[in-house]
Parts: structure tokens; C-alpha cells; sequence
């Protein structure tokens, strides 16, 4: 599996996410949003737009990754209902959404796609965040 290639991050990823972890085949990022715990991982790969643009070996590692992701989320959240969506309507490059939601959160219970605008986090508190993820995946 070559990460090695030009991999470059969506502007829209790169603008609405901060940096959380690179794991072996995916880049794990956090929805800049406060209101929910939101992480989305993007497969560190030129041009993949679906899921078919995957390999057999890639698409293992990816639902590894991302299963590895909702333990996490789970771990750290253990009270909410993970939701796990590829809908690529604006953003082609290939990624999934891993979103801890509660009933009562401002969406509920709606999808959070285009429900409102973001909430971002401060620096000190996203700074803290991205560190709660980092160590929760190593």
C-alpha cells in the first residue's frame, strides 16, 4: 500500500478540519464543530473519489481504520449513537464521517450535514481535542 504518492487534502477538508493523527493508509481529522464529536478520515491516496477507486488491500486497511475509529469515538463517548457516512455531494475526495450524536444535540434528529453553520472550536480547546484523539489512537 503506497502513501507515498502525491496525496493532497480537499481545501474544503483542509479549511473546515483540524489535524488529528496520519494512520497507515488514513488521515484522521476533526470536524472543526464543537457541537459534536466528529471525526472524519480520508484515505491518503491521489484521485480517490469511491470507494471503488480502492484496491482489495486499501479497502481492508480503510474499514480497519475506520473500525478502529468508532471504537474510539465509542470509548470516549460511550453514551452516544455513532453515525458513519461517504456522501462526497460536495467534497469528491473520498472520506468518511464518524459523528457521536445525542438526542437533544442542535440536529437531532436530522443528519448535521447542512443543518447549520459550524461551531468552531477555540484554540485552546481544539488544541485539546485533537490531543484527546491523538492518544486515544495510538
Amino acid at each position: 500500500m503506497n502513501t507515498d504518492t502525491i496525496f493532497e487534502l480537499d481545501a474544503r477538508l483542509a479549511q473546515d478540519t483540524l489535524f488529528v493523527h496520519d494512520l497507515a493508509l488514513g488521515r484522521v481529522l476533526l470536524m472543526n464543530d464543537r457541537r459534536y464529536p466528529w471525526i472524519i478520515l480520508v484515505p491518503r491516496l491521489p484521485g480517490v473519489v469511491e470507494l471503488t477507486d480502492l484496491d482489495g488491500e486499501q479497502w481492508e486497511r480503510l474499514w480497519d481504520e475506520s473500525l478502529h475509529l468508532c471504537r474510539v469515538l465509542k470509548q470516549a463517548y460511550p453514551q452516544g449513537k455513532l453515525n458513519i457516512g461517504a456522501l462526497g455531494n460536495v467534497v469528491s475526495q473520498l472520506h468518511l464521517h464518524h459523528v457521536m450524536r445525542y438526542e437533544g444535540d442542535p440536529a437531532w434528529p436530522g443528519p448535521v450535514w447542512g443543518h447549520s453553520e459550524a461551531e468552531p472550536y477555540g484554540v485552546a480547546e481544539g488544541r485539546e481535542k485533537v490531543k484527546q484523539f491523538s492518544l486515544l489512537l495510538v
